[in-house]
């Protein structure tokens, strides 16, 4: 009799266990039925919300459902990824952000964890970071740079667009390899960021192309992040063929959505991402914010997040960046 009923109890776990197993399946085929929001962790105006804007309109032709862009700006970011972690894992609430989600794991205590509490779709494009400097600081290459700041040492302040995001985390990088004393600012985005240096409020700022392009021409350009000059800007050189180090990562902007998220549902939506991201018209439009169009499968986009937690925790550690 025992063992009678601990089969019926079997049986019914694995019954139990198909029938969960079908859920993300059935729930993807009728995905998406309502309003999807894509949660901006950064004010209006950047480079992160106007990729937003131009995914969401075309999620929301494809689907014939609003897709809106609901900007949660704050704490570096942090607290639009703490509403996306802690809302329903259904498909519904989607994180669109930037590198700085793992920049932070190193440097301040997260109420998540964005290697296991997010699980990222696609990276919708790669960005260029460009050291500028106001026109009033009498120079013209990262050589003179240096020497300048280090004969008015204390004296020179630099921008960023909030601590511990790639802005600092390069500025800090330079600071420490080249021994500079500059005074650290920073800003609730990248558009305000531009905003001060074009009033000359700092002297000095990592500046992401997509929302500094237009008003590059009132800054002098001293250097770019990656391995290749920018076919836009073919006279400014790389940081790392002047010499600087650790300069070759670019920053990216992300789909993320709860780990709990049923597969089915990340599929489905991380396919329809890609296939929009393949469209020439959509990449022409990311090409001329001065950006690199991602789309990347699901895995490779992990195996991307996965290395540059590393990457970037290596420079935090090198750089010996903190939030103070």
């Amino acid at each position: 009799m025992v063992r009678q009923h601990r089969r019926h109890f079997m049986a019914s776990l694995l019954a139990l266990g198909l029938a969960g197993a079908g859920i993300g399946p059935a729930m993807a085929s009728s995905y998406p039925d309502k309003p999807v929001t894509f949660v901006v962790p950064y004010p209006a105006g950047g480079a992160t919300d106007m990729l937003a804007r131009i995914m969401a309109q075309q999620f929301t032709e494809s689907w014939k459902v609003p897709v809106v862009v609901e900007n949660r700006a704050g704490a570096g970011g942090t607290i639009g990824a703490s509403s996306v972690v802690r809302g329903a894992p259904d498909g519904y609430t989607v994180l669109f952000t930037i590198v700085a989600l793992v920049q932070q794991i190193p440097l301040m205590k997260l109420p998540y964890d964005p290697l296991k509490d997010l699980a990222p779709l696609t990276r919708v494009a790669s960005s260029p970071s460009i050291l500028a400097v106001t026109k009033d600081i009498p120079v013209k290459t990262l050589p003179e740079f240096i020497s300048y700041a280090k004969t008015h040492d204390g004296k020179l302040n630099y921008g960023t667009y909030s601590a511990g995001t790639s802005s600092h985390l390069q500025m800090s990088l330079l600071s420490v390899q080249y021994g500079l004393n500059m005074t650290h600012i920073p800003y609730k985005g990248a558009a305000p960021l531009v905003s001060a240096m074009m009033g000359r409020h700092v002297d000095a700022a990592f500046l992401d192309a997509a929302s500094s392009r237009s008003q590059l021409s009132s800054f002098t350009l001293l250097g770019v992040t990656g391995t290749e000059r920018l076919s836009w800007l073919p006279n400014v050189p790389t940081l790392k063929e002047q010499g600087a180090k650790s300069f070759e990562p670019l920053g990216w902007f992300g789909l993320f959505m709860p780990s709990a998220t049923p597969q089915a549902i990340q599929t489905r939506f991380t396919d329809e991402a890609i296939r929009i991201l393949k469209k020439p018209d959509v990449r022409q439009r990311i090409e001329d914010l001065g950006l690199i169009a991602g789309g990347d499968t699901q895995a490779a986009f992990k195996e991307l997040v996965v290395r540059d937690a590393k990457v970037y925790a290596d420079i935090v550690r090198e750089a010996k960046v903190t939030l103070d």
